[in-house]
């Protein structure tokens, strides 16, 4: 009960501080309204020319598709600006101010940023994913909404650790946003399902910058394609990259100087 009191403290602190610019949300509205006409364009236009990529129909792309911006949205609410606001604290030596406070540092930091604006990335993620449960005719029952519910919050769980590992590497280089930029790249992979890039893509995309566990694979769980092997898997990934990168930030933080070294 008292860290979802910190996470409602933390929450309140950002919705108080984006109000300040309430402009913000319009722009918001805007380039995610812009975002998802784009990506719908691009879909119409190969969909012109095919009925199916690879196995995936026009409509089951779209259901990825909203998982896409979704998931896209939770990042960029909580995660991306929590992580970059650790990278900042530990190039001034700041982060003192949260490692003196009597909870997780981790814990605390994982917070420490909301962009609640983000949101409308979310909602309009929702209202793609119902149209194309629309279009396919099926309603989701309890196991299947339980199901991907689980596959859902394990590709959270791996990009949360993704990013984690990354901004702990702020303790060993001055400035790695570089690798940020190259993250935000990669995700606009993403939109279309792994499967249908070349061997040594699917497996960067896979292994090496975890965008499948997080889009691909919950929504092969939201279509019917999921299968044991896995939903297996992305249980397993998500425990090991959770402790993993927990590990590397124990790492990180004993290599940390702080403000007065």
């Amino acid at each position: 009960m008292y860290r979802l009191s910190l996470i409602y403290t933390f929450f309140r602190i950002g919705v108080m501080n984006e109000l300040a610019y309430r402009a913000n949300f319009y722009v918001q509205i805007l380039s995610s309204v812009m975002n998802l006409g784009t990506a719908i364009a691009g879909l119409l236009i190969v969909f012109r020319h095919t009925e199916t990529l690879g196995d995936w129909t026009s409509t089951d792309i779209l259901a990825l598709l909203g998982i896409y911006m979704l998931v896209g949205g939770a990042i960029r609410i909580v995660i991306q600006p929590s992580m970059q606001r650790l990278m900042e604290d530990v190039r001034l030596g700041t982060l003192d101010y949260t490692l003196t406070k009597p909870e997780d540092a981790q814990f605390l930091i994982s917070i420490s940023q909301v962009r609640i604006w983000k949101l409308t990335d979310i909602v309009l993620g929702l209202i793609v994913v119902g149209i194309a449960l629309n279009r396919r005719g099926e309603t989701l029952g309890v196991d299947e909404t339980l199901l991907f519910g689980a596959v859902l919050f394990c590709g959270g769980a791996i990009i949360y650790s993704f990013w984690l590992a990354l901004a702990t590497l702020s303790f060993w280089f001055i400035r790695i946003e570089n690798i940020l930029v190259i993250f935000e790249a990669m995700y606009q992979a993403g939109r279309w399902p792994i499967g249908i890039y070349p061997q040594w893509l699917k497996f960067i995309l896979t292994f090496i910058v975890p965008i499948a566990f997080a889009i691909t694979v919950p929504a092969q769980a939201l279509t019917g394609r999921l299968t044991g092997d896995a939903l297996g898997l992305v249980f397993v990934v998500a425990i090991g990259m959770l402790i993993g990168s927990r590990i590397f930030w124990k790492i990180g933080l004993r290599n940390y100087a702080g403000a007065s070294a």
